[in-house]
């Protein structure tokens, strides 16, 4: 098949990718948000093709498009206007959810809920967790799961660094949602490193937690995946801060290298982490605990972090996703 998608996420569309179809992903002068084109620091191969509103139109004018994926709402917009299709209609479309609701999260309805085309199940919306599926409310529209897929970057885990490692977006920002103040608390007992997105602006606030945290200030970073990955498999445990998120990616690619894992015990973590793969706790001060225990003890980290990598390539396995949206969309290419 031939699959139109913008780039919004990184990671997961790194495993979607490997899919073995062609992939058109829109670029726009300057790499704006609706046309980032290519990933610049994730690997993807050459069956990822960026091409300009112009181009895509003729894409389509041929016959040449498949399927659509949209990812946020206004992209059903951007394609009538850059192809004069309307997803759902004039091509088979599906709708991809990453995110939990941001709002009382009983009580959310989707965007797209009440769209004619979704209501009436044409297109379909597809949620990355089940936990995700349950919280949003999307009335009668069609809806499925299908869990992230990882793909394996190996048994990288070397754990010599006594530290806390911990990937967040935005931790600024998103401060509560992220779990910062939870991420600030465990860093200024034990030693920590913190990788993603805005993490620079992350830096007075360690600092101002005492000497353990503010040496975590210097190692802030956000790096392309496989200088992540790198990074993170030197490291001799994993932190999963976060209150209120979707499953994160970074999580289950620290799993899959081999680290054990700490997280808080809500939205999908309980799926991501069993018991014989880490900790879950709604205590901070027992997340501390355990990562002292963990950073005396490396036999025992070991341990948890091999459970952790079998885990997540037995459940999150790049095969059985990639099979399952090959299905999926074909289903919809043939309905």
């Amino acid at each position: 098949m031939r699959i139109l998608l913008w780039h919004v996420h990184g990671s997961w569309t790194t495993a979607f990718v490997q899919g073995g179809h062609e992939y058109l992903v829109p670029v726009l002068p300057g790499r704006p948000a609706d046309g980032r084109g290519r990933a610049r620091t994730w690997d993807w191969p050459p069956a990822v093709r960026e091409v300009g509103p112009d181009e895509l139109r003729r894409a389509f004018d041929a016959g040449g498009v498949d399927a659509v994926l949209l990812q946020r709402p206004h992209e059903a917009r951007l394609l009538r206007e850059w192809t004069g299709r309307r997803a759902g209609y004039d091509v088979p479309a599906v709708y991809l959810e990453h995110d939990a609701p941001g709002g009382p999260a009983a009580a959310t309805r989707h965007p797209l809920a009440d769209v004619d085309v979704v209501a009436s199940g044409r297109l379909p919306l597809v949620h990355v967790t089940g936990f995700n599926a349950l919280m949003w409310d999307t009335g009668q529209a069609r809806t499925t799961v299908i869990d992230h897929g990882v793909p394996d970057p190996g048994p990288r885990y070397t754990g010599e660094r006594e530290h806390v490692a911990a990937v967040v977006n935005e931790p600024v920002r998103r401060w509560r949602a992220a779990g910062t103040d939870v991420l600030l608390h465990v860093a200024s007992q034990v030693p920590a490193e913190v990788y993603g997105l805005g993490t620079p602006l992350l830096a007075e606030h360690l600092t101002a937690r005492g000497p353990t945290a503010a040496a975590a200030a210097g190692r802030l970073a956000d790096l392309p995946q496989a200088e992540l990955h790198d990074r993170l498999a030197g490291a001799r445990l994993y932190l999963h801060p976060y209150r209120w998120t979707s499953l994160g990616l970074a999580l289950l690619e620290a799993m899959a290298l081999g680290l054990p894992v700490l997280a808080l015990p809500v939205t999908a973590a309980y799926a991501a982490v069993p018991p014989q793969a880490g900790v879950l706790s709604a205590d901070p001060d027992e997340l501390v605990a355990v990562a002292r225990r963990w950073l005396a003890d490396p036999a025992e980290a070991v341990t948890y972090g091999k459970a952790a990598r079998e885990h997540v390539l037995t459940h999150y396995s790049l095969d059985v996703f990639l099979d399952r949206w090959t299905t999926l969309l074909n289903q919809e290419v043939s309905a």
